[in-house]
């Protein structure tokens, strides 16, 4: 009998229930309701999934994301070596590859401008930076806060783990990932508030046809002349160039497909999971983290703002030939913000499509977001 007591006590005393705390239970009520998003009203599922899922798990059992020096055995948990993959860069490159191999850039060289309008949308990075260093965050860690502005995960994971920062790593790519799946909440009333009905109504002339060597020639000619310039850039520009080059030499359909399919949702998964087992009551609920989650918003904001001033800039100079709409879609949330111009437009024209348009600045926001990373690592000798 007293066998069969001590087992089970000591049974009892192995359930979660007896090692949670209140930060706990917040946490996985979060998780719950990121999940809630994701599945109900389809708010980014593919990200806010896994990132849900890793939260949900790290805080029923925090050994998942052990490092092998505080684990008995000296294994460690299986999420640590996914989050070590975080922190070495090498998901979010591989992430950049798969998004280049998806993207048709054709929008952003049928029209150069939308560069210009990709560049003004990252006026919401370097304003949060200055932010962030004004309420007490050191250099590095305001740097690699303000990359949420560009709303672009893996850039701020990538640049989080390059400037050491790896303590703020999980509350930066949270707020990163939420914004970008919160866009379409986001974006809308600020495009709104600064464009009148007559802008959002203009309908742009159709985009000229791209050649197949212009589409080559662009991918090559990016990474040279930006790695030249930003060689730490590499990583994500090279990446993101490289998918892209697989997808239009149409010579490697097989190594395409792979980037864009198979590849990209193994590492969504692994770094979705790992991202989330980084939010542990004990890291996530402090201080820093609501500061970061509200520099995020302003930054969001900012860029978004930026974008559409810029747009109604070209607006006026092109005497009305560019809808400001599609200066919003200059964060690099792709291809979720260019959608939403398209939505914010329609509803003033249903038969305005500004859905290619908005492809763009779009894109080369995400140019733009990693060549702001690697200003950043540039400052700081990195």
């Amino acid at each position: 009998m007293e066998y069969i007591s001590e087992t089970l006590h000591n049974l009892l005393h192995q359930t979660a229930f007896f090692n949670l705390t209140v930060g706990n239970f917040f946490m996985i009520a979060v998780a719950c309701f990121f999940l809630y998003l994701a599945i109900r009203w389809d708010f980014e599922p593919l990200l806010l999934v896994p990132i849900a899922f890793g939260m949900l798990l790290v805080n029923i059992y925090p050994d998942i994301m052990m490092s092998p020096e505080e684990s008995s055995n000296g294994v460690g948990g299986m999420l640590y070596y996914f989050y070590t993959l975080d922190e070495w860069s090498i998901l979010p490159s591989l992430i950049f590859l798969g998004v280049g191999a998806m993207t048709d850039f054709g929008p952003l060289i049928a029209n150069p401008v939308s560069f210009l309008l990709g560049a003004a949308a990252q006026f919401g990075i370097f304003s949060a930076y200055l932010i962030a260093m004004a309420i007490g965050f050191n250099d590095k860690a305001a740097a690699a806060i303000s990359i949420i502005g560009g709303a672009d995960g893996p850039t701020s994971i990538f640049l989080a783990g390059k400037l050491g920062q790896g303590s703020l790593m999980g509350p930066i790519a949270v707020a990163a990932y939420s914004y970008m799946s919160l866009v379409p909440i986001i974006q809308p009333p600020i495009m709104k508030l600064f464009t009148t009905k007559k802008e959002r109504s203009i309908k742009m002339d159709n985009l000229r046809p791209v050649s197949k060597l212009e589409r080559i020639l662009f991918p090559i000619v990016v990474t040279m002349v930006v790695c030249l310039i930003l060689p730490t850039t590499a990583p994500l520009v090279g990446m993101l160039m490289l998918g892209n080059l697989f997808r239009e030499s149409g010579v490697v359909r097989q190594l395409s497909e792979t980037a864009s399919n198979a590849l990209m949702y193994i590492v969504v998964i692994l770094l979705g999971t790992s991202v989330g087992a980084s939010t542990s009551a004990e890291a996530f609920l402090n201080v820093d983290t609501l500061k970061i989650v509200g520099l995020g918003l302003a930054a969001f904001a900012f860029g978004t703002t930026a974008g559409v001033w810029f747009g109604k800039l070209l607006c006026f100079l092109t005497k009305g030939k560019i809808n400001p709409l599609i200066g919003a879609a200059g964060v690099s949330a792709v291809p979720m913000s260019a959608r939403v111009a398209q939505k914010v437009g329609a509803e003033e024209d249903p038969t305005n499509f500004l859905l290619m348009h908005a492809m763009g600045p779009n894109v080369a926001g995400v140019i733009g977001t990693a060549v702001a990373a690697g200003v950043f690592m540039a400052i700081f000798g990195v």
